[in-house]
């Protein structure tokens, strides 16, 4: 018999590779990497596990993907809240962020991690001030993660000038390059904040490493208007006319497009993440997010981050990206459970460029899921596994996180890191800039 690290079985299974639900079905994992799904028995009989998680009532999946967010955001969450964008932004966050320390982002990033993993998100996109400590963070953790420092005109807290920015960001690639679990990208903030000559010089920096360019765009109506104003053009088309439009670009939130915004996105292939609890909350508006999957544009899901959310969990997200576009287009057929599912998991994969990777359990990917605990009250009966992830879960119903083959959580128990430090570390931390 061939030996396994991990054999994981469960009640139900789905790959996400289609929209079949499998029942008393079991994952192997060898190393990093998924190597067999079948019938539990089959795999028993076939494989030796060193190890084998079996849950009677669980449910494995792939684990969530968070496509956008700003985890060491963790320390301001509950801040400043109830306020538009623009005055959370200019007089709460960024006079806040003005007296951030390396050591502090390393702290909210490794709360943040803890998060994530206890609530089933295996893979985040991070954009965020001393970005190299959220990575070795994420790297503590054992999370996969795309990181990147937030570029913008105005001196940053980090690195100062926006000359110092860029090449902070390169030497974060190449420090970074051939880790297992991080990798970088290049994010400048928005139009508002970056001039035309950042926005293109980090177009240059993004292709000259290959790595994703990763931006907010037309995320309130404001920012829509003073770019007109400005360039006499809306955010999407000031981009595609400076030639930093394609397939390695990711567009957060894209509240307010055009037809022709929606246009040059699908043209170029831009990838999208949604992010509906942050707009709802700082009132930022409804994106086109149903108009967008009808043109097979790639969409995916993020919470944006904890300090105007508040919180970091991927299934309360689903939950509301399914409602709102039900509600808002009065259609209670648009963004069926399957589909938003997918944009939490296998689409968020594509949008970070790792669709071959990760995003579904299929042997060869790695192995990166997560079991849930359907033996509770508020998910029985199970006419449709599915519509309990998307209407009915929360993070707190994931048991078991599973990360790169490793175990970072069993049984609600995270494994590798040490909560009461990460939470004494945080109130010395608050009480210190409060």
């Amino acid at each position: 018999m061939e030996n396994l690290d991990i054999l994981v079985s469960a009640e139900f299974l789905l790959t996400l590779e289609d929209e079949n639900i499998l029942t008393d079905t079991a994952v192997g994992i060898k190393g990093d990497t998924i190597v067999s799904v079948g019938k539990t028995q089959k795999l028993l009989d076939q494989f030796f596990p060193k190890n084998h998680f079996h849950y009677e009532h669980g449910l494995i999946m792939p684990g969530l993907i968070n496509a956008h967010t700003h985890i060491p955001m963790t320390l301001f969450r509950g801040l400043a809240d109830d306020l538009p964008l623009m005055t959370w932004l200019n007089k709460y966050i960024f006079p806040l962020e003005k007296k951030l320390k390396p050591e502090w982002v390393y702290w909210g990033a490794l709360l943040g991690c803890a998060e994530l993993i206890m609530s089933g998100t295996t893979c985040f996109c991070d954009m965020y001030l001393f970005a190299d400590e959220v990575a070795k963070a994420a790297d503590r953790a054992g999370l996969r993660a795309v990181v990147g420092e937030v570029l913008y005109d105005f001196p940053s807290p980090n690195y100062g000038p926006i000359e110092n920015g860029f090449i902070y960001t390169e030497t974060l690639i190449q420090k970074w390059s051939n880790h297992p679990l991080i990798s970088i990208a290049v994010e400048p903030h928005a139009v508002y904040t970056c001039s035309p000559e950042l926005l293109k010089q980090a177009k240059k920096i993004s292709e000259k490493y290959n790595v994703p360019y990763v931006i907010h765009l037309a995320e309130t109506k404001t920012e829509v208007e003073k770019t007109k104003e400005k360039f006499y053009c809306t955010p999407p088309q000031h981009l595609a006319n400076l030639g930093i439009l394609d397939e390695t670009v990711i567009a957060d939130h894209c509240v307010w497009l055009t037809d022709l915004d929606i246009e040059l996105i699908e043209k170029h292939q831009v990838k999208v993440v949604h992010n509906p609890e942050s707009n709802l909350k700082l009132a930022s508006g409804i994106a086109p997010i149903p108009t967008l999957l009808s043109q097979d544009i790639t969409v995916s899901l993020g919470t944006d981050g904890p300090a105007s959310n508040n919180d970091l969990d991927m299934f309360l997200e689903m939950d509301t990206a399914a409602k709102m576009h039900k509600l808002k287009q009065e259609n209670p057929t648009l963004m069926p459970a399957w589909q938003v599912l997918a944009m939490a998991t296998k689409q968020g994969a594509k949008t970070l460029g790792m669709g071959e990777k990760i995003g579904t359990i299929t042997p060869g990917k790695k192995a990166d899921l997560i079991v849930l605990d359907f033996n509770q009250p508020h998910l029985i009966p199970v006419y449709n596994p599915v519509s309990h992830l998307v209407y009915t879960a929360s993070g707190k119903d994931v048991l078991t996180t599973i990360v790169n083959g490793k175990v970072l959580m069993e049984n609600r128990k995270i494994q590798n890191l040490d909560l009461e430090e990460i939470y004494g570390q945080i109130k010395a931390i608050t009480r210190e800039f409060g």
